[in-house]
């Protein structure tokens, strides 16, 4: 139980990830969409975007093979 954390760091790590309507999107990435109603958007803290992809698992999965830690936003 002597373990230190760094929460600083811990924090700096977590990204958020959100559903995001195609038809929301600028034209170019609706057209890359091929036929998708959502997308879900991977953000920093800031809420700068960070990657956009098919589905809720991969954003996910993307976000963990970066040592990021996703979570949901509503």
């Amino acid at each position: 139980m002597d373990t230190q954390y760094e929460f600083k760091q811990e924090a700096d790590r977590i990204v958020y990830v959100r559903a995001v309507e195609v038809a929301d999107l600028p034209e170019d990435v609706r057209a890359q969409a091929e036929g998708l109603d959502r997308l879900y958007a991977v953000h920093d803290a800031t809420g700068e975007r960070l990657a956009l992809v098919k589905d809720r698992h991969l954003a996910f999965v993307l976000a963990r093979q970066n040592d990021l830690a996703p979570v949901t936003v509503h």
